[in-house]
């Protein structure tokens, strides 16, 4: 019989190629462990960051909102030594922005905007007395309805004519108004359902300046000239400020009947006035102007206004090389301000 040998000196170096392949897998699984960790790390940090930067420049943006109740309030109170309390843009609440610096890098800026210094959309919703007859006469029109009218005329561009301003003022209406019959050159649901997507008419006050892109007519252009002239706050439209108002506001004050906007002439006569030193000394001096002679100015009356409560905040804030951006509109009530809505967009 014959035994086989096993030679004994060739195991130690098959059990040291076996330990290097476990040690290798062993260090690559390590390492592949070690990636996946500092990857997740990584992200965890990242996103930790990105949430105190925006803690911190909501922070920042929120006592910029509380700069400018106290501002607000301010005003109120050395308005109360006027004989005749206004708002107007000579205050300090109207100055322009001004970035501020913070001490950890970065800047803080906000402004003020009268949002009473604008026309509201809202109060397109009345109909006029003689809606369902001819739409060639101001008589046809709420004094406000007229208002706008001109309003659209008034822009310069894009250009829009008297019976498309006549058009888009009924669209409007159609939508803010709480049934479902369209005025005459108006837009109820059947238009919308036309429409791909489809969808209705809101029939119900606007709640943002941006509503108006949904509604017939409204072209992209015409709502970038309108945005910032136009406003949906208050919600139960108060008067215009004649100290506040822009040129084209201004040129829609017409008190003739008829739907055309005040010639540049007299705009630009009033605009210089009113950004004078001393501005409009009150409504009664202003309509009983050169621009505003022989003209019937009880209907105006009924539209305008000295004084403000809602304004819009528009605050920025950069914090590592980040900016933010707070609208906030507020209202002032005597010497209580609060934040009635607030966006990190348009409003």
């Amino acid at each position: 019989m014959h035994c086989r040998r096993f030679d004994m000196r060739a195991r130690p170096g098959h059990q040291r190629g076996a330990a290097l392949v476990v040690a290798l897998l062993v260090f690559g699984l390590s390492t592949a462990l070690i990636v996946a960790m500092k990857s997740e790390f990584t992200l965890f940090y990242q996103r930790g960051t990105n949430l105190f930067l925006a803690e911190q420049g909501h922070a920042y943006l929120r006592g910029a909102e509380e700069l400018a109740a106290l501002a607000l309030v301010m005003d109120y109170d050395a308005d109360q030594s006027r004989e005749q309390p206004r708002d107007d843009l000579s205050e300090f609440w109207a100055r322009q922005a001004t970035p501020y610096p913070l001490e950890e890098g970065g800047w803080l800026s906000g402004s003020l905007q009268d949002l009473q210094g604008r026309f509201n959309l809202n109060a397109l919703v009345d109909q006029g007395p003689q809606e369902t007859g001819g739409a060639s006469g101001a008589q046809a029109f709420t004094a406000s309805q007229a208002q706008f009218i001109r309003l659209l005329q008034a822009l310069g561009e894009p250009a829009v004519s008297l019976q498309e301003a006549i058009q888009i003022t009924h669209s409007i209406g159609d939508w803010l108004d709480a049934d479902t019959a369209p005025r005459p050159f108006g837009a109820e649901d059947d238009h919308y359902f036309s429409l791909s997507p489809a969808y209705r008419a809101a029939n119900r006050p606007m709640a943002s300046v941006s509503e108006l892109r949904a509604v017939a007519n409204i072209s992209p252009q015409l709502y970038r000239a309108l945005q910032p002239l136009v406003t949906v706050w208050p919600q139960t439209p108060a008067g215009l400020n004649i100290h506040t108002a822009a040129a084209p506001l201004l040129r829609s004050l017409n008190g003739d009947d008829e739907l055309a906007p005040l010639d540049g002439f007299a705009a630009q006569s009033l605009l210089e006035q009113q950004r004078s030193d001393g501005g409009f000394e009150s409504i009664d001096a202003l309509l009983a102007g050169p621009a505003f002679a022989d003209q019937p100015t009880e209907g105006l009356r009924s539209v305008l206004s000295e004084r403000s409560s809602w304004f819009l905040l528009s605050a920025e804030v950069e914090v590592a090389g980040r900016n933010m951006r707070l609208y906030s509109v507020l209202q002032r009530d005597q010497r209580r301000v609060r934040a009635v809505a607030r966006a990190s967009g348009s409003l």
